[in-house]
């Protein structure tokens, strides 16, 4: 049987210090994409060399920071389409996982300050391919409205991000209330046809396309 080795204590240490920056990153640049690295440095409680040593630029930052918040949004889509239980039950866990890991804020916050990488481009397709499977089989079981489209569900998580309170818990309790009437109306078959068109993936990618720069296409890196 295999074991996991400890990190070395330099080793370890580097991990631990990857995570603070990590942590202090979303924090910092959630509140204000502007703000400088060395107000992450700051924040994480570590020297601003060691977050170069680690990160080469704000840039390089702030691609970290969204490939990592896009392996959470896969973590919690790949479960629900593994979930052999009720396919609405699955959806709705799977809903509720990503608005308590706040995914979506990094999407709404930091789209188009960056050039995307083609890591974030595979690992967004990726996550375009397993909403769709999670959407036709709701479905397919007749429990999620005809109607809706998989890039709907990015533009509600987006919704239920924007929602801000003084205190965070306030800020969560408020989210997750309003998820629940997103849901009911999201359950709901017989009610009336939804006004326009649907969002498209030509207007999730734009977003991603850095402001003032040129793309260089591909799906779009962060998922909501």
């Amino acid at each position: 049987m295999e074991t996991t080795q400890p990190l070395s204590g330099r080793r370890a240490q580097a991990a631990r210090n990857d995570r603070l920056i990590l942590e202090a990153a979303r924090a910092v640049f959630v509140a204000d994409p502007e703000a400088p690295i060395s107000a992450v440095a700051e924040r994480a409680g570590v020297g601003i060399s060691a977050l170069y040593r680690r990160y080469a630029s704000k840039e390089d930052l702030l691609r970290q920071l969204c490939l990592d918040g896009l392996r959470r949004y896969l973590a919690a889509v790949e479960v629900a389409v593994a979930d052999p239980g009720d396919p609405w039950d699955a959806f709705v866990a799977f809903m509720r996982r990503v608005v308590e890991a706040d995914t979506p804020s990094l999407t709404l916050r930091l789209a188009g300050t960056f050039t995307p990488t083609e890591e974030l481009y595979r690992e967004g397709l990726r996550a375009e391919e397993l909403n769709a499977r999670l959407v036709r089989r709701t479905q397919a079981a007749g429990a999620l409205r005809p109607d809706v489209v998989v890039d709907d569900l990015g533009l509600v998580l987006e919704q239920l991000a924007a929602i801000h309170a003084a205190d965070p818990e306030r800020t969560m309790q408020l989210r997750r209330r309003y998820l629940a009437l997103v849901l009911d109306g999201l359950h709901v078959r017989s009610g009336a046809p939804l006004p326009g068109p649907p969002p498209t993936w030509d207007e999730f990618q734009e977003r991603w396309t850095p402001r003032g720069g040129v793309d260089s296409g591909g799906s779009r890196p962060s998922e909501r």
